[in-house]
């Protein structure tokens, strides 16, 4: 398919700063893709200082793929491809020495961070999760800010924020001293080193001749400065982006980023990208005058060539469960009708909690369903302690998984001993798991505290020193000594949630077993093959999640973004869900319109919206107004249950005969199968 005039002058201006303003479905990423191959083929610029930065790593795989298609190998030799994240961890591993941090540094995940979080504030949130959560937020907040814990402690004006900001210089000291980074500090570190040492700006300026970003709206303070600081006084770089599709503003992003963007860069030329490949008329008709509602920085308008196509729908229930049987007996009775495929159909929500009911009946009518950001199996609280068990068993300089068990269950080795540990490790330049064994450790440690580290070090090389000769002794000597089964219990919310868990456990040495035994098919394997087999599977597991099968996805509308599906069932259209109470409270009504629109943009051919005139809430039963949304779409576009249209018996015949001939090809189809 050629480019349009848009995508075209997009691909080719790149004389200077660069704003493509893409609406939801106009091709971005093939003008992206066609940027890169043009500023190659025709700009003079070498594959290995271009860089393309979007947010997630399906996203980045997604470009690469596209990105081989369009350049041979030799060409793209050297181009970076990565999420912002990627990109700041390359940079942390190339300047560690000009950051001051160690080069094998181990990093946190959320759990991991939650987990210390816990550890450190015990003695103020007494592990209150909503408080540990609101902390966590806040000081992702403050990192994406770039507001270190002494700035942070001076604006801490209220009690609960002097003692976050208090929490806040605790962490990021145990961080330090442990040679740990979290999320954040990928893209805080690179910023504050280009912000402060010009050797380093100069180098990845030269690096990085020219940089393309995709999903611009979604940026933060700390990803904007970043951006700057990256392409400099020469500015040669495209951002994409769309003002209208901003929705993660809980994530620190900030739409205002495109008025900066102008601001900052004077010559900025804006290009709109008006053409939608997707929708139908009416469905693009319905989200333009939905988002009219919204001010905005730079004004857009989608259209279609697509044909104007059917009319939206608005199914009304009595109830959540009379909602999902009216969504699920359309939806049959649609795909019957129109002879379609499961996996043509979505249905979008504004919280996870509502695809319950309708997982229920879509089981009841045995309609196969994928929910969306389903948990793997790995990624199990309870594996990933046994993982990290078995990491630091066949790798004691695995820092990561030391942080991880040596409290895990409890041994009285807490935050202050960690810390001086880590001190003790930096020092001496080794692993935590060795500087436990130190003599001079007694310099830093004495008593109780260094009586449980070293009781649990001598028992684990003890361990450490049988992996060769008796693998699965050792194994299950492990989970005996550590009473993990007994930790499940104490600490899991039930006596079923602790016996789930503990299944889970048992299921990974079931696998375990079976590896370090060998089958008919393979050799016998070391633990230390083994534990590197099980990170595969994990990813492996993540990578068939991403399979397309036949069956009906379910999914947040955040979760929605950058997907279509030719039906779509945008459900809970009420107030109190679409708009969300928690943004009806705090006025942030725009981002919800921006929520719905995405919700609306995902539609191909059909949309349909329900909602229920009742709902229980909080052990409450409440009686909703219809969103505000729904009313501010074209009326004429819209077709609610209450207004059809009477039905004439010629236009219940040929629609009779429509149907006789879907089912006379669905039996035709099934004999020739």
């Amino acid at each position: 398919m050629r480019l349009n005039t848009s995508q075209q002058q997009a691909v080719e201006y790149v004389s200077g700063p660069c704003l493509v303003l893409a609406g939801a479905g106009s091709g971005k990423t093939r003008v992206i893709t066609n940027k890169i191959a043009y500023l190659i083929r025709e700009a003079g610029y070498q594959a290995r200082h271009i860089a393309a930065v979007t947010f997630t790593n399906k996203a980045a795989r997604e470009m690469k793929e596209r990105v081989a298609q369009t350049l041979g190998r030799q060409e793209a030799r050297g181009l970076l491809i990565s999420t912002f994240h990627t990109l700041g961890l390359e940079i942390i591993k190339r300047e560690h020495a000009a950051l001051g941090i160690k080069s094998n540094f181990s990093l946190f995940d959320d759990q991991d961070q939650m987990a210390l979080l816990k550890d450190l504030t015990e003695q103020w949130l007494e592990g209150d999760k909503d408080l540990l959560n609101q902390l966590r937020s806040t000081i992702s907040n403050w990192k994406n800010d770039l507001i270190d814990p002494v700035i942070a402690k001076a604006r801490s004006h209220t009690q609960k924020d002097q003692l976050f900001a208090h929490c806040y210089d605790l962490y990021d000291k145990q961080l330090r001293a442990c040679g740990i980074l979290d999320f954040d500090d990928l893209i805080l570190l690179p910023t504050l080193l280009l912000q402060k040492n010009e050797e380093a700006r100069d180098r990845w300026q030269n690096r990085i001749r020219y940089l393309l970003i995709d999903e611009y709206q979604d940026t933060n303070t700390s990803q904007y400065e970043f951006i700057k600081l990256l392409v400099g006084q020469r500015a040669r770089f495209t951002v994409v982006g769309d003002d209208d599709q901003s929705i993660y503003s809980w994530r620190g992003a900030r739409p205002q980023n495109l008025v900066l963007l102008k601001e900052d860069f004077p010559a900025l030329k804006v290009i709109k990208l008006e053409q939608n490949y997707r929708s139908s008329g009416r469905i693009l008709k319905a989200a333009n005058i939905l988002i009219e509602n919204n001010p905005h920085i730079f004004e857009k308008k989608l259209f279609s060539e697509l044909g104007y196509g059917e009319h939206l729908k608005v199914i009304s229930a009595d109830n959540e469960e009379h909602e999902a049987e009216r969504v699920i007996g359309d939806l049959i009775g649609h795909r019957f009708a129109n002879n379609s495929h499961y996996g043509e159909y979505a249905i979008l929500y504004r919280g996870n909690h509502q695809s319950r009911i309708f997982e229920k009946v879509l089981m009841q009518n045995r309609i196969p369903y994928k929910i969306s950001g389903g948990t793997s199996f790995f990624s199990r609280t309870e594996i990933k302690d046994i993982m990290a068990y078995l990491r630091l068993l066949t790798n004691p300089d695995d820092d990561n998984a030391f942080i991880r068990i040596i409290n895990t269950p409890k041994r009285e080795i807490g935050p202050a001993t960690l810390q001086k540990l880590g001190e003790w490790a930096t020092k001496r330049s080794v692993s935590l798991f060795h500087a436990s064994s130190d003599i001079g450790l007694t310099e830093i440690l004495s008593g109780k505290r260094l009586e449980s580290l070293t009781t649990f070090i001598t028992w684990f090389s003890d361990l450490m020193t049988r992996i060769e000769t008796e693998p699965f002794e050792v194994v299950q000597a492990l989970l005996h000594g550590i009473h993990y089964e007994s930790w499940l219990y104490e600490t899991s919310p039930s006596p079923t949630a602790a016996d789930m868990r503990m299944r889970n456990v048992e299921q990974l040495f079931t696998w375990l077993g079976e590896m370090l035994r060998g089958d008919d098919l393979d050799e016998p394997m070391t633990l230390a093959q083994a534990v590197s087999r099980f990170t595969l599977r994990d990813m492996l597991e993540r990578n068939e999640s991403e399979e397309e099968n036949d069956e009906v996805q379910l999914m947040t509308l955040h979760a929605s973004k950058g997907l279509e599906f030719p039906y779509v069932y945008l459900v809970g259209m009420e107030e109190g869900l679409l708009p969300h109470q928690v943004s009806i409270d705090e006025e942030n009504i725009e981002e919800e319109r921006r929520l719905a629109y995405v919700g609306i943009t995902r539609a191909q051919k059909e949309l349909t919206f329900s909602l229920s005139r009742q709902r229980r809430q909080y052990g409450e039963t409440i009686n909703p107004e219809p969103s505000r949304f729904l009313l501010e779409l074209p009326q004429d576009d819209i077709q609610w249950e209450s207004q059809k249209t009477q039905v004439t018996a010629e236009q219940r015949m040929i629609k009779g005969q429509s149907r006789l001939s879907a089912l006379r090809a669905q039996i035709e189809k099934a004999k020739n199968s």
